[in-house]
């Protein structure tokens, strides 16, 4: 943060001021080097080269796909893999005109919580990211495309709420006049369903978007997808959406991957209602992503929009996403999977 940068400078007897140049030229200019920040004193880019680094992460791979989306995959200094994902404007949720770009972040790399239709979690749970490593993925994303992301989403590799601590002061650096500053309402964070943290969240004065991963109305079928349910079941989860919703004054989303036979159902349909128009949520609809090594499909798209007929006609808002980067593996993890099971040539 700004105060805890200007005290480092302090411990090396620079003047505090030093500290906001040096985040002007990380963040408004994009300086690669600190040989580039041409108003710091000579010997004290000299000093920063020799204490600090800037940029920690490599782009691997950087995949196109026909509707413009893109995939990053990004190598950390440890060789470790994380994905990133660009997502352009989708008319059917934005409008022809929009120009809305969102940026699919990680926070970890792998996840332990094991959600059946991921592939982030097929090879375990690796290590958390700093805060560091979650912003500069915006930065290397944006320095490739050319383009500001003006909407962010914390759903990529990873449990956000897992990395709680890190998540927030990546937030915080993300948000700040003085960082990326980019507005909360354009920041939303995905959660499988940590009910403390969820509510730890709440508490924090930030207006940042929530974000559940629902994906099963009951906790039978829930449970089935996501192990999760079993720590946190329904009642223990919506507890606490319902406290964040008291305290935050926001529409929650639930995002609801429709996989085929397993919560498909009208019976999920209604029941899923019920949840949403309790919690005045909206409803985020998500065909499923086909990923090497399960078993799932998506249901046909006549059942994908009768689903969506019975949460219409309950009066809950609700969005069926049209797919996008299906032809570049662009579910979490796959592109990482793919690469690191890749024959070595």
């Amino acid at each position: 943060m700004l105060g805890e940068l200007a005290a480092k400078f302090t411990e090396i007897g620079q003047p505090g001021f030093r500290a906001r140049q040096l985040l002007d030229w990380v963040y408004r200019k994009r300086a690669r080097s600190f040989a580039a920040m041409s108003d710091l004193p000579a010997a004290l880019r000299t000093i920063l080269a020799e204490r600090f680094t800037l940029g920690s992460i490599e782009t691997v791979r950087r995949l196109g796909s026909d509707d413009t989306t893109q995939k990053y995959l990004f190598r950390l200094p440890d060789s470790q893999l994380i994905e990133t994902v660009l997502i352009p404007a989708s008319p059917a949720l934005y409008g022809e005109a929009s120009d809305r770009r969102t940026l699919c972040i990680s926070t970890q790399v792998g996840c332990a919580y094991g959600c059946k239709f991921c592939a982030s979690g097929l090879d375990g749970w690796k290590r958390n990211l700093r805060a560091g490593e979650i912003i500069e993925q915006i930065l290397r994303v944006e320095e490739s495309c050319g383009e500001k992301v003006n909407n962010l989403v914390f759903m990529g590799m990873g449990e956000p709420l897992a990395n709680y601590e890190q998540l927030l002061r990546a937030i915080g650096i993300i948000n700040a006049p003085w960082g990326i500053g980019l507005g909360a309402r354009h920041i939303t964070v995905s959660t499988s369903g940590l009910a403390p943290q969820i509510r730890q969240l709440a508490d924090q004065p930030l207006q940042i978007r929530l974000a559940i991963s629902l994906h099963g109305a009951t906790d039978p079928v829930r449970t089935q997808i996501m192990p999760v349910n079993r720590k946190y079941p329904l009642a223990i989860l919506l507890d606490a959406c319902r406290y964040y919703h008291a305290r935050k004054k926001q529409k929650l989303t639930f995002e609801y991957i429709l996989i085929d036979r397993v919560n498909d159902t009208e019976e999920q349909a209604v029941a899923l209602a019920g949840i949403a128009a309790d919690l005045d949520a909206k409803v985020n609809l998500i065909p499923y992503n086909t990923v090497e090594g399960l078993t799932w499909t998506r249901p046909p798209l006549a059942r994908q929009q009768a689903f969506q007929g019975v949460l219409r006609s309950r009066g809950v808002q609700s969005t069926l996403r049209r797919e996008k980067g299906h032809d570049i593996a662009a579910a979490c993890g796959q592109l990482r999977r793919q690469t690191m099971t890749a024959p070595v040539a």
